[in-house]
């Protein structure tokens, strides 16, 4: 079943290749340089927030303690509004008992604030865009185009490793390591430290070690032996099959199987065995960049397109190594494929486009196309889902909060969290500590569906958001119209 260009394929079989011609069209977003977002004047979103919020700064240098060089913005100072727009009556904007949670705990920078259910805060750290981020426990890992990458705990900086690998596009922790993809290809691999080797203070810790590169060495060197594992990747310049040769994009992890995924520019998705970091398999999956990875339900991965498709694989072991087939063309458009989130709970997979545009597909369903979500006027550059939860980040620089209902699948609008002032480039979520029925809650009581957000900005910022999964809809969101059967 099919519509024209610019609509949606579902298909059993793979669909011919793609227009190759699409990529030039969706450089800007790609390489996402701040100067390449000008500000719409139009955009509702940013035009009522400014006359709301008086155009006020969020972030309070004047309470940094020296030498710290990051500033922490208190929520109490702005987002508070009068305004009778629906964008920012939003449903945050409410008290919630935000009190053991390891980012919402009093800090001396502020010396303790209300728990606000919205903006709780900003980590600012004025040394480069913030490209990537990943959220464990009680640490928060930040990448940017400086090479670094920050761990932040509490509203401090915890600890903090360089890369000269050059930008730091994507974020993995795995158990004792952290997993990151740059701009020149490669993939790092770091170690955490200790517990011993924690400070006595609790505030920093020994700085993480660097243990390795994807591929390892010994991998490189043995698979260099044989002229069949090159590819041609220009005219007078072949590489090995199981490196990267363009910008790693994506990472994404299947802890169950122990199998890391990568998707880069060169158009492949990688596969990488944690227990020996070894390639198992080098996929040719798109005709453009990859811009997005996710490992989802039913040993299924799902992979996201410049070239304007979503594509399903199913992993099969082959020997001691495994075999990836294509079994599903989801998307097929003109708009190039920014960013996927799956929802493992719901079954339910999203995509993200450069047209602004949210796409979903239903597990119970089949994988049918369930609708489109939108809520931006700029391209959606990344996405996160959290319960029945989905959130996506734009080059507006907004955030939009969308509530799958459990029972009809049909999603409501909840929020829209402005602030940031620049493109939002990654997301994270992680369950609220307090939250009943979560682990580190002892009640006992019924998970109620609170979680904390992260989101990271070309504006060299990292906020933290409070969201409920209770909150009420800021409007109904009309039943999406179905492609035709």
């Amino acid at each position: 079943m099919r519509k024209d260009r610019g609509g949606t394929v579902m298909s059993e079989e793979p669909a011919s290749n793609a227009n190759p011609s699409r990529r030039p069209t969706f450089g800007a977003f790609l390489r996402s340089e701040p100067t390449l977002f000008p500000q719409d004047q139009d955009n509702e979103y940013h035009a009522v927030a400014a006359a709301a919020n008086g155009n006020r700064r969020f972030s309070n240098a004047s309470a940094t303690p020296s030498p710290a060089r990051y500033y922490f913005a208190s929520p109490s100072a702005g987002y508070s509004t009068s305004s009778p727009s629906p964008y920012l009556m939003s449903p945050l904007n409410q008290l919630s008992p935000y009190a053991k949670s390891p980012w919402i705990m009093p800090s001396p920078l502020l010396g303790g604030f209300p728990g606000n259910n919205g903006l709780v805060g900003s980590l600012i750290r004025k040394e480069g865009h913030v490209y990537s981020l990943a959220a464990t426990g009680d640490l928060l890992y930040t990448g940017s185009d400086s090479k670094n990458i920050r761990v932040w705990k509490n509203f401090r900086e915890f600890s903090g490793f360089k890369s000269n690998s050059g930008l730091v596009k994507a974020i993995v922790v795995a158990g004792d390591r952290v997993f990151t993809g740059h701009q020149d290809g490669k993939i790092r691999v770091w170690k955490k430290p200790s517990k011993d080797n924690r400070l006595l203070d609790n505030l920093s810790v020994a700085p993480h070690k660097r243990i390795g590169s994807l591929p390892t060495l010994k991998d490189y060197i043995k698979s260099s032996v044989n002229p069949k594992n090159y590819v041609q990747v220009r005219r007078h310049s072949k590489v090995l099959r199981i490196k990267h040769f363009d910008a790693v994009s994506c990472l994404s992890l299947n802890q169950e199987a122990g199998i890391l995924y990568s998707g880069s520019w060169d158009k492949t998705m990688k596969v990488w065995r944690l227990s020996d970091s070894k390639c198992l398999e080098s996929v040719d999956a798109h005709d453009d960049a990859i811009n997005s990875i996710a490992s989802g339900f039913d040993g299924l991965v799902f992979t996201g397109s410049a070239d304007g498709t979503v594509k399903v694989w199913r992993m099969e072991l082959h020997g001691k190594g495994t075999r990836h087939f294509l079994i599903r063309l989801l998307l097929d458009q003109e708009s190039a494929v920014t960013s996927l989130a799956v929802s493992e709970a719901s079954g339910v997979v999203y995509s993200g486009s450069s047209d602004g545009v949210v796409n979903f597909w239903t597990r119970q369903k089949h994988l049918s196309h369930g609708g489109a979500l939108r809520g931006h006027k700029l391209a959606v550059l990344c996405m996160a889902a959290a319960g029945n939860l989905v959130l996506s980040g734009s080059a507006d620089k907004s955030i939009s909060v969308w509530r799958r209902d459990p029972v009809t699948g049909a999603h409501s609008w909840l929020s829209v969290l402005t602030g940031h002032g620049g493109p939002i480039k990654c997301l994270a979520v992680e369950q609220d500590p307090t939250t009943p029925g979560s682990d580190n809650n002892d009640e006992g009581e019924e998970n109620d569906g609170r979680w904390i957000v992260y989101s990271g900005s070309l504006d060299k910022s990292v906020r933290i958001w409070t969201v409920s999964e209770q909150m009420p809809e800021m409007r109904p969101y009309p039943s999406p119209r179905r492609s035709p059967e």
